[in-house]
């Protein structure tokens, strides 16, 4: 396949399964009105723990779109997975027939932090309780990172590129970017996203060593970034797929492009130190606006990683003020993740999601549980605000060090 010259990347099609929602309407609308979601941890065996509050996905019946033979070799994280990339493969207007013809026209890319904790342990357990006759085989795929990669296009017959980021939080952004990327080399369809699954007891007792993870056990207190009560973060489960094709395909096929990925960008700058993000993630959205040619005052919204720890929340503040200027202290900002917990490598890909969303609906989603700010940010808060986003960034950062900045515009805008 030849790539045609200055192909651009599309949306068309948003599948989510998150905490204040399974599916795109309902998270939409629970985000819109800035719906918090965050209670009490009700997995079994993690009553003793010390992580008392996080943002479960629940009323999920993986049975309800996954085939039986899939659900029994694969774990909660890839059960998300496959039931938002359906719900985006429908949502794009893309049923089997459309790439039967040429399988190799359509590839997955997902982003994986944690993998199958909970299927891992479960088979861990058999094994030093029963013996290695009671293992099943499926063992030795299901914890696996790229098991959702895997299983999406054996199940959907997808032969064209495949590809997992094992990577740290702002991997679900590198997962667009290298999806986009992919496009614009000429394959037709790749479905790209991240689904995390990091509740179960042995996925959290691996979480207790991140000295970011908020100790509050007040659900309405324990996320709140970008205040003096900041404490930490709140991990999440779930997460979002998105079908990225080129424009001119969506065009061809009369599918509407809801937005176009314009610009990204990735840096590292390492786990020493949470100041030194400022510098890294500022020219990650420096080098992805230039990637976009997008001038900085043409930023409408700006979706934070909003780590909710203060000396990261400062060098975030100050990295949109030193890579948008003057613009950096007036964009709004929004945070959603507030309302439903950090789902990891999925936090960015719900962002972006919600970016897209806001966009078309000309609404800026609020940061739920947040008032009091306490940096020179113009924070979305209480409600949504009614606005004209025509471009939206979006930031992710990674516990390890890694920066990343995608550049959305809304439906064809930037596009050839």
């Amino acid at each position: 396949m030849s790539a045609p010259a200055k192909r651009r990347a599309a949306v068309t099609g948003i599948g989510v399964v998150a905490p204040n929602g399974n599916s795109t309407e309902t998270f939409w609308k629970s985000t819109q009105e800035g719906v918090s979601v965050l209670d009490r941890v009700t997995r079994e065996g993690c009553e003793q723990l010390p992580l008392k509050v996080a943002g479960e996905v629940r009323s999920f019946d993986p049975s309800v779109t996954v085939e039986e033979r899939y659900l029994v070799q694969t774990d909660r994280f890839t059960h998300f997975a496959m039931a938002a990339a359906d719900a985006a493969l429908e949502d794009a207007r893309l049923g089997r027939a459309d790439t039967e013809e040429d399988p190799f026209s359509a590839g997955v890319v997902t982003a994986a932090g944690s993998g199958g904790g909970e299927f891992g342990q479960r088979e861990l357990q058999k094994l030093w309780g029963k013996g290695s006759r009671y293992v099943g085989p499926w063992q030795s795929i299901a914890w696996f990172y790229a098991a959702s990669t895997g299983q999406i296009s054996i199940r959907r017959g997808f032969k064209g590129p495949c590809s997992v980021l094992a990577a740290d939080e702002a991997g679900g952004l590198d997962a667009l970017a290298h999806a986009a990327r992919a496009v614009r080399r000429g394959t037709d369809v790749i479905v790209a996203g991240s689904t995390e699954a990091p509740l179960a007891p042995y996925s959290m007792v691996c979480q207790l060593g991140y000295r970011e993870l908020s100790p509050v056990a007040d659900p309405e207190r324990a996320y709140r970034p970008f205040t003096e009560a900041a404490s930490g973060f709140v991990p999440a489960e779930g997460g979002a797929m998105l079908v990225v094709e080129a424009v001119e395909a969506a065009r061809e096929r009369g599918v509407p492009v809801r937005a176009t990925v314009a610009g990204h960008a990735a840096t590292f700058t390492g786990a020493s130190g949470w100041e030194l993000s400022r510098q890294g993630l500022a020219e990650a959205i420096r080098a992805a606006l230039v990637d976009a040619d997008c001038a900085p005052e043409e930023v409408d919204v700006v979706f934070a990683d909003a780590l909710g720890v203060p000396e990261a929340d400062r060098a975030e503040a100050l990295a949109i003020a030193d890579a948008l200027g003057a613009h950096g202290r007036r964009v709004p900002v929004t945070a959603p993740k507030t309302g439903t917990g950090r789902a990891y490598c999925a936090a960015p890909v719900l962002d972006a999601a919600a970016a897209v969303l806001s966009m078309e609906h000309g609404l800026i989603p609020p940061t739920p549980n947040v008032f009091d700010i306490c940096h020179d940010l113009d924070l979305v808060t209480g409600r949504a605000r009614a606005a004209q986003v025509r471009t939206a960034l979006v930031l992710g950062r990674g516990l390890m060090g890694s920066n990343s900045a995608l550049v959305l515009r809304h439906g064809t805008a930037g596009a050839p």
